[in-house]
């Protein structure tokens, strides 16, 4: 493989899985919840990856208990937002980027992905896109396409780094440039661009760097 150089105006990042670890935390308020709400209900299922909090309760209850679950599972994630910690190469790269061209589209709540970006020590960018600024979330492509929005951009000039299935459909639905999978994860999909994590990723010179050393396909 080799080092690839992408000229780019804007980059867009999911947060849980790409930016941040939150999956103790997720496991640890969707465990309580379920227990409540859905006995059956499974949330370490990979297929859940990437989608709002909304749309997964609404899956699993009925209509007249909706807004308690909801309101629950928001208290209990933000509960256990203290527990989110960095991703390798997530603080060197942001915190290496000029504010304005770039920001992160979570499928959490805008107090939940605030929280958790802090929690990990990562700046929050004004033009953070929340599961409450658009009216479909992933893998619906509202969330990206309301990304690079904020920037000022066409989606054409972004590009999205994602790792769940859900959310690089709804990258590649919003005809971002190019969609990067980050972690092993993403290799379940069919991006053509993979990465570790975020390590030896950089911004410069108008363009994004992967050296080869960070891809794994």
């Amino acid at each position: 493989m080799t080092d690839l150089v992408i000229p780019v105006s804007g980059l867009l990042f999911d947060n849980d899985g790409v930016l941040v670890d939150s999956h103790g935390a997720a496991v640890e308020a969707w465990d309580a919840w379920s227990k409540k709400f859905a006995p059956d209900f499974d949330w370490s299922d990979r297929s859940n990856a990437g989608i709002r909090a909304e749309d997964m309760v609404r899956r699993h209850v009925s209509d007249d208990i909706y807004d308690e679950a909801v309101a629950y599972i928001h208290q209990l994630e933000q509960d256990s937002s203290s527990l989110t910690k960095p991703l390798p190469g997530a603080v060197e790269l942001l915190t290496s980027l000029a504010p304005g061209m770039w920001t992160v589209c979570t499928s959490a709540n805008p107090r939940l992905g605030a929280a958790r970006l802090c929690a990990a020590g990562l700046p929050v960018p004004a033009e953070l896109v929340s599961s409450e600024d658009v009216e479909l979330g992933k893998p619906h492509p509202d969330p990206y396409l309301r990304g690079a929005q904020n920037l000022g951009l066409a989606p054409g000039e972004c590009i999205v780094f994602e790792d769940a299935a859900a959310g690089i459909q709804a990258g590649v639905a919003a005809g971002v440039a190019q969609v990067i999978g980050v972690t092993k994860v993403a290799l379940d999909t069919d991006v053509n661009v993979v990465v570790k994590s975020l390590e030896g990723v950089s911004y410069r010179d108008g363009a994004l760097h992967i050296p080869a050393s960070s891809r794994l396909r």
